[in-house]
């Protein structure tokens, strides 16, 4: 019996300490409490924020499968038509220019056949021939301003 009252004793002990460690480790002011709030108040903001960015990144493929509007439609069809316009006008000076190229090579050849050498027939064939580089040089440039039209929207997405 003697031995139950020790471990009584020594238990009750034990839980006197146990209960002076728990208050100790209790907050001893305020500003403990505050600053537990805070970072209670701040984990909830990042808590809401991840479900904000969450439901965004869930809404993103249905908002670039949604159908383009009728406006958005129009201003598609007139960019690609003023493309198409501007293409055109450059195939009608590269086929002016080809036929031009074709006529002075022939009478180039002309003159060659007869030994005659002809200063103005080699001069408008030169003419012919840079008209020609101009014309595909504007072509290309033609190319590259509808490449950049392209890319500009897509560079704006990622900045």
């Amino acid at each position: 019996m003697q031995e139950l009252a020790e471990f009584e004793r020594r238990i009750n002990a034990a839980l006197q300490r146990i209960a002076a460690g728990v208050e100790g480790t209790a907050p001893a002011d305020g500003a403990a409490s505050a600053e537990i709030a805070r970072l209670k108040a701040e984990l909830a903001a990042e808590r809401q924020q991840t479900a904000d960015l969450r439901a965004q990144l869930a809404a993103a493929p249905k908002a670039a499968a949604r159908p383009a509007t009728p406006g958005e439609l129009e201003a598609r069809v007139e960019k690609l038509t003023r493309q198409i316009d501007v293409q055109g006008l450059e195939m009608q000076r590269m086929r002016k220019n080809v036929v031009q190229l074709r006529e002075n090579l022939r009478a180039l050849r002309r003159a060659a056949a007869d030994k005659i050498p002809d200063s103005d027939q080699i001069n408008r064939a030169m003419m012919a021939e840079l008209e020609s580089i101009r014309v595909t040089r504007f072509a290309e440039m033609a190319e590259l301003d509808e490449i950049i039209a392209e890319l500009d929207p897509l560079i704006a997405e990622v900045s």
